[in-house]
């Protein structure tokens, strides 16, 4: 009888996350309060290390101190229109690119004018026709410093606090920053291309959940990696391997993804339990049953048998479980 081969299983990174810091607490609002957010604290606290950055602060406003608001023109001034800080903080946002460019993501505070995402409003900078009676011209703007950096690193991945209260977009983001980790140690080491080749062999399945295109691209790139110069090889997939997982995977995609995962094990299991697995992929795709429910069986099987490829698919494990994220798609 062969013996096993030990399963060498890795722990999860740690991702390195900019945060707005009235998020983790402080009172750094224009109000001198918080915006203290739970999830944030106490539960995504203890798997990342966190960048505070509180742009209004660090261009010497203080708190409490007067509101800003946005200009159709790009400004961002004092709500009574008395001081500008358009270029204060667009002199900061350049200072802290660099900065940002290392870490694995970023979460911002929602309806803030420096750090909004979008949906802010945008008032009267004067321009022919617009409105005059002092309420938003539209509400198309982003925060001035979440703008900034977001045309300077748009692959990097970025969440509002009130956007991760839907469980379908704080899934996807954790999923994406703690990928982004790995990526970021992988190519911080001395990597070779035989190496690359095992690191996109564990992530075959989870490109393949958010988009198959991607997924093939990735494979292309790989398997040309012994003919190419590291830079360029590393900057391709790097590229291919972000835009993968900035998609979101729909119930359709998932299912493919766990019919894949089964096809590893499907001829090791006995009619009955396949069937278990098959009934619960199936249930999942019509929205009868959470994601974790397929994938806490095939879990078990690839880690209860002898199916040491399968156990190192980051698909089954892409961030720590007791943050219970998969629990509610």
């Amino acid at each position: 009888m062969n013996a096993r081969a030990p399963v060498v299983r890795r722990g999860h990174p740690r991702p390195r996350l900019a945060v707005s810091s009235c998020l983790l607490g402080a009172p750094v609002r224009c109000n001198g309060g918080h915006s203290r957010d739970r999830f944030l604290t106490d539960r995504l606290s203890r798997h990342v290390d966190w960048v505070p950055v509180c742009p209004e602060m660090e261009i010497g406003l203080g708190a409490p101190r007067p509101t800003l608001r946005l200009l159709t023109d790009g400004r961002l001034v004092t709500k009574d229109g008395t001081a500008d800080h358009t270029a204060a903080m667009t002199g900061l946002a350049d200072g802290r690119i660099p900065l940002l460019e290392g870490l694995d993501g970023y979460v911002l505070k929602s309806r803030s004018p420096s750090c909004g995402l979008l949906g802010l409003p945008r008032y009267a900078s004067g321009r022919p026709g617009e409105r005059t009676d002092g309420q938003p011209v539209d509400r198309r703007g982003r925060g001035l410093f979440a703008a900034l950096v977001r045309d300077a690193l748009p692959d990097l991945p970025a969440e509002e606090d009130g956007r991760l209260n839907d469980p379908m977009l704080r899934e996807h983001f954790v999923e994406r920053v703690f990928a982004q980790a790995r990526l970021r140690e992988f190519f911080a080491g001395g990597w070779r291309p035989r190496d690359l080749v095992e690191f996109h062999g564990r992530h075959k399945m989870q490109l393949l959940a958010h988009a198959p295109d991607a997924y093939r691209e990735t494979g292309r790139i790989v398997a040309r990696a012994g003919s190419r110069e590291p830079a360029e090889l590393e900057a391709d997939y790097r590229r291919a391997f972000t835009a993968a997982l900035a998609v979101r995977g729909g119930r359709g995609r998932h299912a493919n993804a766990l019919q894949h995962v089964l096809g590893f094990v499907g001829d090791r299991l006995d009619p009955a339990r396949r069937h278990d697995i098959l009934v619960a992929i199936e249930s999942y795709r019509l929205g009868q049953a959470p994601l974790s429910v397929p994938i806490a069986l095939l879990r078990h099987h690839a880690e209860g048998e002898e199916f040491g490829y399968l156990s190192q698919q980051t698909y089954l494990d892409p961030f720590p479980a007791d943050l219970l994220l998969r629990h509610h798609l």
